[in-house]
């Protein structure tokens, strides 16, 4: 059975020493002290180490079945989601208003890891309520916030988001569901939506849907679609349930992955829907669950790496095969332990390096989302949007190749069920494809965000690296030469990249999107860069000090200077094939493929 140990330590580390939450002027950040923090993470590491890693292979092998309208969860699912809903873990960063913890989205966010790496298709349950907790809470009525919010927030009742449909995915404006007016205000909903993770399932009393459909009049395309609640049991105004709905399960996918997740076809047959928000205004307010959904599939891509990364490490170091060719180290057994070897090493510097950085991005990215929204700040939402494709986009891409690295680390027995790699590379798998597949996320950055409000925001970025660079550079060499030459270069070649399309793609728009997913990964690279650099500099700073543990921040440093020079320089292989524009890309006629 694969083991899991939460990286407390390590949150805690860029929470408060990289960070520096308590310090920064957003509400609720003061009380972020380490006690805090490390109590906090301290028992969400318990739940996640104690009963959620244990059920994830369970949920793995059993899967979900359908019984007569009804989706069977797992042996043992049912009882850890009490234990996740009485631990007020549901609730942590919701409004108190309707009975949430009020805690800021960066500790949620900290928690998330812990539970994802430990059974992501376990998480998904709440992962999906917490979504449509927020887009209710962002666009929907007082009395629709009244009725649905309390209980979706202690996961009473769960939530999902319902978009594709068998004949139309990203293309929004396709859909079919229609709704039409009923006399007392509701609408009827019928039609068909695939894909609906969380759909069904027997673990809360009610589950609300969020359903994009159409009225009678709507406009074509996606400026004709609206949101609605659509409740699986209407809900009566004293808050009790009355009539089940018209809204079954028609089947379960078979799917690679993420088997303990209940994946749905859904058919509304005439379902009683509310409006949320206003007529053909939906996608505005879909976009608000969708927007989280992706920093949640970005947090879910590393996480399984990170889990990955952890079990190789301890093969690594047990499993004994061959001998250093620098002299034996294992002189009392018949051969050395393969972690000795370069090649593994390698592999295995790979992922954490990978990993950690990856890990500092997202609560980065947390914490500039509470900006935006306790702060009220512009630029961070600016920044923030511009930075969401690039999170869910290189980081799922990459925490899925770490997964890979980390089933190879254990060679055969890594691709064998018993040691629990192979269900790691599965679930990794889909982050790169849901909530918008990657090469959407890619276009969304080139040709929608890297433009956002006059090329601003990735101006602000480029500023916010280049002061980084200014006022630390001269007073460590090796830090010079080992942090800030590198991230130096990287961040030229991504503004390059951008000037690439500025004077290319304006006369052929496609010197720009054939080079999207390559500056998706380069933007990657640059930002786990810039991370690598904050963390360096914060731990050379406590060695300096004689403050904290020391092997600790000389393992953070040398992780580091690994980024640095063994993956960074990516950034100029991405900047080259960029270069190379459309021609390549576009050389074939359709029928020659």
């Amino acid at each position: 059975m694969p083991i899991y140990t939460a990286p407390t330590k390590d949150q805690v580390f860029l929470l408060d020493d990289v960070l520096q939450l308590s310090t920064q002027d957003i509400p609720g950040y003061a009380d972020l002290d380490r006690e805090t923090l490390d109590a906090i993470l301290g028992e969400a590491a318990k739940l996640a180490e104690n009963v959620l890693a244990p059920l994830n292979p369970v949920g793995d092998e059993e899967g979900c079945s359908l019984e007569n309208g009804v989706v069977r969860t797992p042996k043992g699912f049912k009882d850890a989601f009490d234990q996740m809903r009485e631990g007020g873990w549901t609730a942590l960063d919701c409004d108190p208003e309707y009975g949430g913890q009020g805690l800021p989205y960066v500790v949620a966010t900290a928690v998330g890891e812990m539970f994802s790496s430990a059974n992501m298709a376990f998480n998904m349950y709440q992962g999906l309520t917490h979504g449509a907790y927020n887009a209710i809470h962002a666009h929907g009525s007082d009395e629709q916030k009244a009725m649905y919010l309390p209980k979706m927030v202690s996961c009473e009742w769960g939530g999902t988001m319902n978009l594709t449909e068998p004949h139309c995915g990203t293309d929004l404006g396709l859909i079919r569901t229609k709704a039409v007016p009923n006399d007392d205000g509701s609408y009827a909903i019928t039609g068909q939506k695939i894909w609906i993770s969380a759909g069904e399932h027997d673990m809360v009393d009610n589950i609300i849907h969020l359903v994009l459909a159409k009225l009678p009049d709507a406009p074509e395309g996606v400026k004709g679609i609206s949101l609605f609640i659509v409740p699986k049991f209407m809900v009566n105004e004293d808050g009790s349930l009355g009539d089940r709905n018209a809204v079954t399960c028609g089947g379960l996918e078979s799917k690679m992955g993420i088997h303990g997740n209940a994946t749905c076809v859904m058919n509304y047959d005439g379902a009683k829907g509310f409006l949320v928000g206003e007529p053909h205004k939906g996608m505005r307010a879909m976009f608000t669950m969708m927007n989280e959904a992706r920093l949640g599939v970005g947090l879910q891509g590393y996480a399984q790496g990170a889990v990955a990364y952890q079990n190789a490490v301890a093969f690594a170091k047990d499993r004994v095969q061959g001998r250093d060719v620098t002299g034996v180290k294992n002189p009392d057994g018949p051969a050395d332990p393969i972690i000795v070897h370069p090649d593994v090493r390698r592999n295995l510097m790979d992922q954490k390096a990978f990993t950690e950085g990856a890990r500092a991005f997202v609560l980065w990215g947390a914490s500039m989302i509470d900006r935006a929204h306790r702060n009220e700040d512009a630029q961070a939402e600016g920044l923030i949007s511009l930075l969401t494709p690039v999170i869910k986009g290189f980081l799922t891409d990459k925490g899925f190749e770490t997964t890979v690295l980390a089933q190879q680390t254990l060679g055969g027995s890594g691709f064998t069920r018993e040691w629990g790699l192979e269900q790691f590379v599965r679930d990794a798998r889909i982050t790169m494809i849901y909530e918008g597949t990657n090469g959407i996320q890619s276009l969304d950055l080139v040709g929608r965000k890297l433009g956002q409000d006059g090329g601003k925001h990735v101006m602000g970025f480029f500023e916010m690296v280049k002061s980084f660079i200014a006022d630390h550079k001269g007073q460590d060499e090796a830090f010079d030469t080992q942090f800030l030459d590198p991230l130096k270069a990287a961040s030229k070649d991504l503004q390059a990249a951008g000037m690439y399309f500025m004077q290319h793609g304006m006369k052929n728009p496609n010197n720009a999107l054939s080079g999207s997913y390559d500056f998706m990964h380069l933007f990657g690279h640059v930002c786990l860069g810039l991370m690598w650099a904050r963390m360096a500099w914060t731990a050379k700073g406590k060695l300096a000090a004689g403050d904290g543990d020391a092997e600790y921040l000389t393992t953070k440093i040398a992780t580091g200077r690994y980024y640095m020079a063994r993956q960074l320089p990516m950034t100029a292989t991405h900047l080259k094939r960029i270069e190379s524009g459309a021609d390549p890309v576009m050389a074939l006629e359709a029928e020659a493929f």
